[in-house]
């Protein structure tokens, strides 16, 4: 299983050796195998997307059957008991949270967490105005609002979600920088012009096809980009 750098350096200095895991927001498990290469007893892989609960289970999952579970499941209901977890990773999720659901799912993050439980949450500051890629996440968000009545993305500062998990009792412990800058590649560029293709579908046909001219122009003027910051903030509950 291939670990991505940024999961590593995250992960290098917590305690997950023996641990049971949470992957809040799964995606396609990239923190699912770094929790396993670093030594965790068991892992939950937790996602509401079923596509990427599938990869998950294939990538993973099927090679490490004893130690780990893919769980197609709503991060605002997680279905694990209290206190179930050692560590918590949530690697790339909250750009995908929107405002309205941030106090939900830290509750129940805090819930499921044990006494001493250890906290790592990976995610990107907001981009610079005078970045490419930051026009085309605006596009997408404004296709999603009006296919689905809420933003795609939200790109939280590190500060701001370190405040949010010490409202729930969390004690901040490191701050780190995994990228910088990030790199956009072209098929991150093509993946979220897909999105805001997908969205536009949902549109009326005038409003569709100026999204999708829109999402193409972006997509041949950005190419790609090196540009923001991807930060790891690492918190504790008291035991």
């Amino acid at each position: 299983m291939d670990v991505p750098s940024t999961v590593a350096t995250a992960l290098e200095d917590r305690p997950v050796e023996r641990a049971t895991c949470l992957e809040a927001g799964a995606g396609v498990g990239n923190a699912t195998a770094g929790l396993l290469a670093a030594g965790a007893e068991r892992v939950y892989a937790v996602t509401n997307d079923a596509e990427h609960a599938r990869t998950v289970r294939e990538r993973v999952a099927c090679d490490e059957p004893n130690r780990s579970v893919a769980l197609e499941a709503d991060l605002r209901e997680l279905p694990l008991a209290d206190d179930a977890v050692d560590v918590v990773t949530a690697h790339g999720l909250f750009n995908v949270v929107p405002p309205a659901s941030l106090d939900a799912v830290a509750t129940e993050v805090t819930r499921v967490a044990a006494p001493g439980c250890h906290l790592v949450v990976d995610d990107y500051e907001p981009l610079p105005a005078d970045a490419g890629v930051r026009s085309l996440f605006a596009l997408e968000n404004a296709a999603s609002q009006l296919a689905d009545g809420r933003p795609a993305l939200t790109f939280y500062p590190a500060a701001t979600l370190r405040r949010l998990f010490e409202g729930y009792g969390w004690t901040f412990e490191r701050e780190r920088t995994l990228l910088n800058p990030v790199p956009w590649t072209p098929s991150h560029v093509d993946a979220h012009a897909e999105e805001v293709r997908s969205r536009a579908e949902k549109l009326p046909e005038r409003q569709r096809e100026r999204f999708v001219r829109e999402a193409e122009r972006l997509v041949d003027e950005i190419g790609e980009e090196r540009i923001g910051q991807m930060y790891s903030v690492a918190m504790r509950l008291p035991d």
